[in-house]
């Protein structure tokens, strides 16, 4: 093992977030009520303090509210000096007197300002980190840091190496179980550290020319799979996390899940060259006298005393390496290339079930490949368009920075569906004498591995146990492996006939996929895609724009079957090992989807693979 590295982040955060309504009793707000700022100072001290005693460096996120406290100034210069600590700046925490005073709003969150606010935010916070301490940070970061605000202070600052630009998953699921009150919606983005491209923060670059020249971090560490499922903010490496979703023995108050999720990312040095990555960032509000999620404070102490003490373990055992942002965005510069992807071999360490996910990111898209539909991919993002998705005020985009998927089971449907028409998913049914079974029904597992071409180009491998298929007169036997080929863009799915009954039978195997773009639950115009089967000369080309008519075409022989969607500026397609026939489908108003795939009529020990391609459209 390489190294399982930690980032934990503080932030002196002297107006937390809900904290005036309980520090303030029902009072008028005040948010610069003194016993507010005392007790949100006594707060960020007791979580240095327990830091510091489990032998564990921290980086301190100043606040812009935290800069105008001079005790707060004084106790970052101290532990930097003491315990190494890094001093950074947080465009978390703006919320003050003096900002409320200057800006005239109640906004907090960096990237839904405008553009030209953002540049004054900017400014403003920077130069006064710079009066209190004498430098710039080396790192920054928010909630979620568009790719323009990114550019701006790489830029005018460019010390900044590091930065929290993103949470995992922090859309509409976290969105609806927040009573539609939590306006912070970036699904689509990668969960571990990566390079973000200067088009868009999500998308991490391919090579020099898109590197925004910063080492972006998630907001927490969480888990892939209940994240995914359900509300993020109860699932995740932070002791608050785990207490709002109630995963804790109400008798011990022991807390053995936020243990087993530490571990499991551990386990994922595994899948990334002997490297893994956990953090957790938090500020005080969580830890309020008067407790949170009908939790007492002696509680919100203990478990983050508790989670320190196990990091703390961790590292007197060198099994953990505690660094600063900015020592970390140096490490993985070092670590890492821009196409290595970023992989995880994910399993259910809640519920008690044997659900297992495989998530893949790198420059050209993010997957999700689920075992318990039989390998089906389930969410797709086609990073490789690198699409320009301004937001804030003033934009298209005030709050939704989401990256548009192709395919979200969540927010599409997948394969199950309650009624008429079809969900998103990337799948392959099997046929025989007018039976027919969908893999999605046929759950499996996977086994992850490497293949290294001669050019040393990398292949991630997920192989899946193999399936019966059981028809009328006939069993089958299939395997599938799926293929994530470094730098192509490219997903390949190889199905081999691994046994038949009857060995004289013959199958026909439909690979598909059904997708959409999107970033929420409700449909976009579909109107604008255009899809074609290509054939051997431009004469052969079948085209249908889409219109909601539900139409079909198909063509023995398809070198190609594509849609292009010109919203998302992106090209989605399928090509094949083999000769089969390509077709492509149109969807209906109640069904807005599009389906593009391949049918094969195959035999027994017979093996046929097709792509899964993505590309930015012209």
């Amino acid at each position: 093992m390489d190294k399982f590295v930690l980032n934990l982040i503080h932030r002196p955060e002297m107006v937390p977030e809900y904290a005036e309504k309980v520090t303030g009793h029902g009072k008028a707000e005040d948010i610069g009520r003194k016993a507010l700022l005392t007790e949100s100072l006594d707060i960020f001290k007791t979580q240095q303090r327990i830091a510091h005693e489990n032998g564990l460096k921290t980086t301190i996120q100043m606040t812009y509210a935290s800069l105008f406290n001079e005790e707060a100034v004084q106790l970052a210069k101290a532990d930097h000096e003491k315990y190494g600590d890094e001093i950074a700046l947080s465009l978390l925490g703006l919320p003050c007197k003096e900002f409320r005073e200057k800006y005239k709003t109640k906004d907090f969150c960096i990237w839904m300002f405008s553009m030209e606010d953002k540049k004054e935010i900017v400014n403003d916070v920077f130069e006064k980190f710079h009066e209190k301490f004498g430098f710039y940070p080396e790192s920054t970061g928010s909630y979620y840091m568009d790719a323009e605000l990114t550019n701006y202070i790489k830029e005018k600052y460019p010390s900044v190496k590091c930065a929290v630009a993103t949470c995992w998953e922090e859309g509409p699921k976290a969105y609806h179980t927040c009573n539609n009150s939590w306006y912070t919606l970036f699904d689509g983005g990668p969960w571990a550290p990566w390079i973000p491209s200067k088009q868009n923060t999500h998308a991490p670059a391919a090579n020099k020319a898109e590197d925004s020249g910063i080492v972006a971090i998630p907001h927490l560490s969480r888990d892939l799979i209940a994240c995914y499922d359900g509300n993020g903010s109860n699932f995740g490496t932070h002791p608050q996390n785990v207490l709002r979703g109630m995963i804790y023995d109400s008798k011990t108050w022991e807390m053995p899940y936020f243990y087993n999720l530490v571990d499991q990312y551990r386990d994922l040095e595994k899948y990334n060259n002997g490297y893994a990555y956990n953090m957790m960032f938090v500020g005080p509000g969580w830890m309020n006298k008067m407790g949170r999620w009908e939790a007492p404070y002696e509680l919100l102490l203990k478990s983050y005393e508790d989670g320190c003490a196990y990091y703390g373990t961790l590292k007197k055992k060198g099994l953990l390496t505690d660094m600063t942002m900015s020592e970390f965005a140096d490490y993985y510069r070092e670590k890492k290339h821009y196409t290595e992807p970023e992989c995880a071999l994910w399993r259910d360490i809640l519920y008690g079930s044997d659900k297992q996910l495989f998530w893949y990111c790198d420059p050209y898209m993010r997957a999700c490949v689920n075992m318990d539909q039989g390998g089906a991919i389930v969410d797709l993002r086609p990073y490789a368009a690198k699409l320009k998705w301004e937001v804030g005020i003033g934009t298209k985009h005030v709050q939704d920075a989401s990256y548009p998927f192709l395919i979200q089971e969540k927010y599409r449907a997948g394969y199950f569906t309650h009624y008429a028409g079809e969900g998103t998913v990337r799948s392959a049914k099997v046929c025989y004498n007018g039976e027919e079974v969908d893999l999605c029904l046929c759950r499996t597992k996977a086994h992850f591995s490497e293949e290294k071409s001669e050019d040393q180009i990398v292949t991630r491998v997920l192989t899946l146990d193999p399936v019966d298929i059981e028809f009328e007169g006939l069993s089958v036997t299939i395997q599938t492996k799926e293929y994530f080929e470094e730098g192509s863009g490219a997903v390949r799915i190889e199905r081999t006939i691994l046994n038949m009954s009857d060995p004289a039978a013959k199958v026909e195997l439909n690979e598909y996929i059904v997708a959409c773009y999107g970033t929420t639950e409700y449909p976009e115009d579909m109107t604008g895609i255009t899809l074609t089967c290509t054939g051997a000369s431009a004469e052969e080309d079948l085209v249908i724009p889409y219109e909601y008519k539900c139409r079909e075409a198909a063509l023995c022989g398809a070198l190609e079957v594509s849609a292009v969607i010109p919203a998302i500026e992106t090209k989605v397609s399928m090509t094949a090992s083999d000769h089969a026939e390509g077709y492509i489908r149109e969807g209906y108003a109640f069904s807005p989807m599009f389906t593009l795939g391949y049918k094969k009529t195959m035999s027994d020990k017979e093996v046929f693979s097709t792509w899964l391609n993505l590309e930015k459209a012209d």
